[in-house]
């Protein structure tokens, strides 16, 4: 036995540790795979390939249209102004309707967080209001708007208010009463409070109810914009489906659901990824 312990002893450390390495270096497929990014686009690609096969093998385009069809319709409609004129009309008033709806939302949670009725009424209200689609409220923002961009945003604002004010409330309650009691042992009060301890230590929260907030308002507006879009010139996106359906050009309609989705691909993975990366992940709050 003692003879086995000098012979370790002695021996090498490669040969002792060779059994297996313990570090090694990532090769170039590994670390692309790696990437989110990379990862995310080719389930795109995927996604794209099937799209097109399906289209090819069905081979009817009044059905269902190539993506290579779709994509020369989307070319030619962005050429001529007509996609990104739509697009715009749709943006701009989705803006006022999510500005406005976060603004409501701040408004309520503050209500809630600094006195019990107000908790009571926020409570209530989502629990009366927030099952209720936004789509069901178009008759009644018809007659009270009419037909212009005030009925719009007033569905919007339905659809951005109760997720924000849910998610920001809901972090709120979960933030530690360590972090509470500093921010009281600092003196901090009222509005001050809240923007120096709860925001920063709820902005996880915050963050999903911002995300599930712009995905609510952005259906909800192509929704609408389907049935009273020519408030604004000549109507938003989903007012450039709703025709080119009307005139059985399919390709353009996919070409209009195609811009949708680029929209919302793009405010998600970069407008809210950008402010997760140098918020949550910056202050290392993320759960």
């Amino acid at each position: 036995m003692g003879e086995a312990r000098i012979l370790l002893r002695d021996a090498p450390v490669a040969a002792v540790g060779g059994a297996g390495e313990v570090e090694r270096r990532l090769s170039f497929a590994e670390l692309l795979w790696n990437d989110g990014f990379i990862r995310k686009a080719v389930i795109i690609l995927f996604l794209a390939a099937v799209w097109e096969a399906y289209g090819v093998t069905l081979d009817n385009p009044l059905l269902f249209p190539t993506l290579h069809d779709t994509i020369a319709t989307l070319y030619d409609r962005v050429k001529d102004g007509t996609i990104p004129m739509r697009a715009w009309a749709s943006l701009k008033v989705l803006f006022m309707g999510y500005s406005a709806g976060i603004v409501l939302a701040a408004i309520f949670t503050i209500l809630a967080i600094s006195t019990r009725i107000g908790t009571d009424f926020l409570e209530t209200v989502t629990a009366m209001f927030n099952p209720l689609p936004a789509i069901a409220l178009l008759p009644l923002a018809l007659i009270w708007f009419g037909l212009g961009n005030g009925s719009l945003v007033f569905v919007l604002i339905h659809s951005v208010l109760w997720p924000v004010a849910l998610n920001t409330h809901s972090g709120f309650k979960s933030v530690s009463n360590t972090l509470r009691m500093v921010g009281r042992n600092y003196g901090l009060r009222g509005l001050p409070y809240v923007a120096k301890i709860l925001i920063p230590a709820a902005f996880g929260s915050i963050l999903t109810g911002l995300k599930i907030g712009w995905a609510f308002a952005w259906r909800t507006l192509i929704a609408a914009e389907l049935v009273f879009g020519v408030s604004s010139g000549q109507g938003g996106l989903g007012w450039f489906i709703f025709e080119n359906r009307n005139l059985l050009d399919i390709p353009a309609v996919f070409a209009g659901l195609l811009t949708v989705i680029i929209i919302g691909l793009f405010v998600e993975n970069l407008i809210f990824r950008a402010i997760e990366r140098n918020t949550v992940q910056k202050w290392g709050t993320q759960s």
